[in-house]
């Protein structure tokens, strides 16, 4: 059954993206930049945790859970070290991420030959 709700949630995640995408002028980085930042302010408001636990992958996989990673590490670096947590603590939180997707799209990279359109 979590597998069932993972899928549908991120699915429904997806889709209201999409019908952004087709339906208002947003460009792609700017929807981006909104599924960031909704995630930052549902887990600052504390709906986030409790969605990504019903949800499980369906919710922490998408944008939201960067933000909400984010947010957390900003948060907890701050308990710790004041105001240079605000500069530090989603560098700490989302690196690990962060570094997997470069290595990763670089060996794509490296194994997909793209056809450019002309």
């Amino acid at each position: 059954m979590d597998y069932l709700i993972s899928f549908l949630i991120g699915g429904a995640i997806c889709a209201l993206v999409q019908l952004l995408m087709e339906k208002t002028k947003l460009m792609p980085g700017r929807i981006m930049v909104l599924l960031v930042c909704t995630g930052a302010l549902l887990s600052a408001i504390g709906l986030y945790e409790p969605f990504a636990e019903w949800a499980g992958a369906g919710a922490t996989v998408p944008l939201l859970g960067f933000g909400n990673v984010l947010f957390k590490g900003v948060r907890e670096a701050v308990d710790m070290q004041g105001f240079l947590g605000i500069f530090m603590g989603g560098f700490k939180a989302g690196a690990v991420g962060i570094s997997a997707a470069l290595i990763f799209g670089y060996i794509a990279s490296l194994i997909v030959n793209p056809k450019m359109k002309k």
